[in-house]
C-alpha cells in the first residue's frame, strides 16, 4: 500500500526526523510505497521561528558560513503542493508525525487537503501519547499512535494492505461509527530488530547542519533510547513511567555495539562527515559498553561527532574517553543555575561545584561545549534567573544559550503550572524561541523575554556593564538598539571574523568558503 510521511517542520532545523527515516525503512521491509511531504522546504510562517537564524541573532551559536547545500527553498505555496503530491501520489494512509508546538500546523495542512483520495490519516509523537484527548477530538485526525510507532504502524499497514479490521491495533485509537476505539499499549520495541534508516526518503541537502561554525554531512545515530534521569521539563520520565506502568516493559533499551557499527557504516558509505548521536544522555551508558564503543568509533569511523550529556556524567575517565573516540562538540544540560531551585523544582540534584568540575575537564581535553540554560519556569523570580547568569560565568564554554520554559504535555512541570493556575488547561504550546506562555505574577512576560535575550550579554561582558544591560532588556525601540549594539560588540569580541576550523578532514573544503 502506499504511505505519505508528512513532517511539518520549521525551516533552520536541519537535522532529518530519525523517527521517520526508521518506520520509512520498516514499511518499505514490508513492500509497501513510502514518500515524505516535509515542510522544511518551505518558509511558511505558521511553522514559526528558523531556529539557526534564532540562535545565530541571540548568540546562541557562533556565525556559520554559507552552506552550499542548501535545502531548496520552495516559493509556491505549501499547501497546494500538499494537495499536489496527495493528489498525484494518493496515498491510502498519511501518517504525521509532529511535535506539539507544530500540531496545529499540522491540522491546517491537513485541513486544506480538497480530496484525500479516501486516505486515512494518523498521527504519532510526543503530543499524541501525553494529549490523546485533544488530538482525537479534530475531525481531520482518524487514529493516533500512543508510545513507539513502530510496531503499531506496521501491524497497522498489514491489515489495511489485507482488508481487514483495524480497530484492535495496540497503541492506537481508532475512529469508527462516532466512537472512539482505545487500545491499551503494547510492549516497546526490541531496537536489536530494527533495520538501518531508509535515507532515500530524503533530499540530500537535508543531511548537511552547522556545527562550529562549518556546515557538515551530518547523521543521526541511536545507541539507546530512554533515559534514567528524571527532570521535570522533560517528557523522558512519563515515557519510562507510561510502558513500565501500562505495558509492563522497559522503554530504557540499549543497541548493541555490532548493531550501531553497522548504522555508522551505512553512513559513512554515504558520505558522512559528522555524527549526531541523539541519545539524551549518551554517557547514560556502561564503562565497559563506553570502552567497546570507542574503540570501535576510533578505528572503524574516525569522524567528529557530536553528543549530549549532564555535567555530573563527566568524570576525568569518560572526558578522557571522549576524547580517544574523537569528539568534537557537547551538548551539556544545566538549565538553572540556583542548585536549591534545580533540585527542587527540575529534579536535578547536582551541586554546582560538580557542575563547573565537570565542564573544567571538557577544557582541560580541549572538547569544545555549549551549555543549555531555561528561564522562566514555574515559581522562578528574576533573582533566580540571576544565579543562572553567575554560574554561566564560571564556566569557559564555546557557546552558551538560554531558551523559555515551554509547559509541553507529558512533563511534571506542566503539571506544577496548571496546579499553579499559570497555564490555561487547554493550551498547546509553541516552540521554546517563543515568549513564555506562562502567567507568573512574580515574574512577568516582558522580564522574562528581556532576560532571555540579555543572557549572553550578562554572561560575557564585564559585571560594571550590568545597568547598561538591563536597559537592553526593556522592549522597546530603545531597548532594542541597545541590544543590538551589546550583541554586536559580544560577535567582535567573544566571536570575531570566525575562520571555521581546518584540522578536522581537508576533504571538508568542497562544503563552503571560510
Amino acid at each position: 500500500m502506499r504511505v505519505l510521511f508528512v513532517y511539518p517542520n520549521v525551516r533552520g532545523l536541519y537535522m532529518l526526523p530519525p523517527a521517520v527515516a526508521m518506520l520509512s525503512a520498516l514499511l518499505k521491509r514490508e513492500g509497501h510505497d513510502c514518500r515524505l511531504f516535509d515542510t522544511t522546504y518551505w518558509n511558511v510562517a505558521e511553522a514559526g521561528v528558523d531556529s539557526e537564524a534564532h540562535k545565530e541573532k541571540h548568540l546562541h551559536v557562533r556565525p556559520y558560513e554559507k552552506n552550499t547545500h542548501e535545502v531548496t527553498l520552495n516559493t509556491t505555496d505549501v499547501y497546494e503542493e500538499f494537495n499536489a503530491t496527495v493528489d498525484g501520489f494518493q496515498p491510502q494512509l498519511i501518517a504525521v508525525s509532529c511535535t506539539e508546538d507544530l500540531f496545529p500546523f499540522a491540522i491546517q495542512l491537513l485541513r486544506s487537503l480538497k480530496n484525500k483520495h479516501g486516505a486515512k490519516t494518523i498521527i504519532g509523537g510526543i503530543f499524541a501519547t501525553f494529549a490523546p484527548d485533544k488530538c482525537i477530538r479534530y475531525p481531520e485526525i482518524d487514529m493516533l499512535c500512543i508510545g513507539e510507532g513502530e510496531i503499531p504502524l506496521t501491524e497497522l499497514c498489514r491489515r489495511m494492505d489485507e482488508g481487514k479490521s483495524c480497530l484492535f491495533v495496540p497503541n492506537l485509537w481508532v475512529k469508527q461509527d462516532g466512537m472512539v476505539q482505545k487500545n491499551p499499549l503494547g510492549k516497546a520495541l526490541d531496537i536489536e530488530e530494527s533495520p538501518l534508516p531508509d535515507l532515500d526518503i530524503f533530499e540530500d541537502a537535508r543531511f548537511y547542519r552547522p556545527f562550529d561554525g562549518r556546515i557538515y554531512k551530518t547523521f543521526p545515530v541511536e545507541t539507546h533510547r530512554g533515559c534514567p534521569y528524571r527532570c521535570a521539563y522533560c517528557n523522558s520520565p512519563m515515557q519510562m513511567d507510561l510502558y513500565k506502568n501500562e505495558a509492563k516493559d522497559n522503554f530504557f533499551r540499549l543497541k548493541s555495539i555490532e548493531n550501531v557499527r553497522r548504522e555508522l557504516l551505512l553512513y559513512k558509505s554515504r558520505g558522512a562527515q559528522y555524527m549526531y548521536f541523539w541519545a539524551d544522555t549518551f554517557l547514560a551508558l556502561s564503562d565497559s559498553y563506553l570502552q567497546e564503543m570507542v574503540a570501535m568509533y576510533r578505528d572503524e569511523i574516525g569522524l567528529p561527532f557530536w553528543c549530549q550529556t549532564r555535567p555530573e556524567t563527566l568524570t576525568a575517565k569518560r572526558v578522557r574517553l571522549l576524547k580517544d573516540m574523537g569528539c568534537h562538540r557537547v551538548g551539556v544540560g544545566v538549565e538553572h543555575g540556583n542548585a536549591k531551585f534545580r533540585e527542587t523544582m527540575l529534579d536535578r540534584r547536582v551541586s554546582n561545584e560538580t557542575i563547573v568540575k565537570g565542564l573544567k575537564l571538557l577544557n582541560e581535553y580541549d572538547i569544545k561545549y555549549s551549555v543549555n540554560n531555561i528561564v522562566g519556569f514555574p515559581e522562578e523570580t528574576r533573582e533566580l534567573a540571576f544565579d543562572t547568569i553567575r554560574l554561566n560565568r564560571q564556566i569557559k564554554a564555546d557557546t552558551r544559550n538560554m531558551y523559555t520554559f515551554v509547559p509541553f504535555h507529558g512533563t511534571a512541570l506542566r503539571d506544577v503550572a496548571l496546579k499553579k493556575g499559570f497555564i490555561d488547561p487547554a493550551l498547546i504550546v509553541t516552540s521554546l524561541t517563543q515568549p513564555t506562555l506562562l502567567t507568573m505574577p512574580g515574574f512577568v512576560r516582558h522580564e522574562i523575554e528581556g532576560m532571555r535575550r540579555c543572557f549572553v550579554p550578562y554572561v560575557l561582558l564585564e559585571e560594571e556593564r550590568w545597568p547598561e544591560i538591563r536597559q537592553a532588556e526593556e522592549l522597546t525601540p530603545e531597548g532594542d538598539r541597545v541590544w543590538d549594539k551589546l550583541t554586536e560588540e559580544c560577535r567582535e569580541r567573544f566571536f570575531g571574523q570566525y575562520a571555521p576550523e581546518r584540522d578536522i578532514d581537508p576533504q571538508l573544503d568542497h562544503v563552503g568558503a571560510a
